[in-house]
């Protein structure tokens, strides 16, 4: 696997940079190895809702998950409070940092990641396939 460290600035919004870094790079096929960092605007869905909820305050970012592709990416995101309290829920756009964002990335190039309708979950779901070198 090769990897990326990247390093997000105050009032960046970070799902619109994440999608940027993935097309500036080409990315096939690659992950979110880990993430610190802080916000002072979130912007989530919640599991089986239509729309996102926008959070203001200060947020310790606790974990980012994702897989990445120029096909479609695909990030979950936990938030702390000053009180320690946590929630999560799908990125969206209207994730702004305070202070920095220091994510690594991993790159899978044996792997291309697709979205492909899922008549199961009536969504676009992630479809793996192996990497074809010529």
């Amino acid at each position: 696997m090769n990897a990326f460290a990247i390093r997000l600035k105050p009032q960046q919004d970070l799902k619109s940079e994440l999608d940027q870094f993935v097309r500036q790079q080409a990315l096939m096929a690659a992950c979110i190895v880990t993430c610190v960092g802080s916000l002072t605007q979130a912007t989530l869905r919640h599991a089986n809702q239509p729309g996102g909820t926008v959070y203001q305050g200060h947020f310790e970012i606790v974990s980012l998950t994702g897989v990445m592709s120029t096909n479609g990416s695909h990030y979950h995101l936990a938030i702390a409070d000053s009180t320690g309290a946590t929630i999560g829920g799908h990125l969206l756009e209207g994730c702004l940092i305070y202070t920095t964002a220091e994510i690594v990335i991993g790159v899978l190039p044996q792997l291309r990641f697709e979205r492909e309708y899922d008549e199961t979950t009536g969504f676009k779901e992630l479809a793996i396939y192996p990497c074809s070198f010529s």
